[in-house]
């Protein structure tokens, strides 16, 4: 797991049909101070996170491991909130 902010979303009108329906956002890495890493990736939003709340994410096999998105083209999903 990784700490990351949500810095923006990701719209796609044309993607995977496994895809459909699935909320993107742009997530910036951050360290435990919250102070950015400066790298950023993709995730899925399996919790309902919104643009600057600060979230746990995973990646690799371990994305598609929530029943949102088991069995779907993810690498990176967010799995919750954390509370500051």
């Amino acid at each position: 797991m990784q700490l990351g902010k949500i810095v923006g979303t990701v719209v796609s009108t044309q993607k995977d049909e496994k895809l459909a329906g699935l909320k993107l956002h742009v997530v910036e890495n951050v360290d435990v101070d919250g102070n950015s890493t400066g790298s950023f990736v993709v995730a899925v939003d399996a919790v309902g996170a919104g643009v600057d709340e600060v979230v746990l994410y995973c990646a690799g096999s371990a994305a598609r491991q929530t029943d949102l998105t088991q069995g779907k083209p993810v690498d990176h999903v967010i799995m919750a909130i954390v509370d500051l």
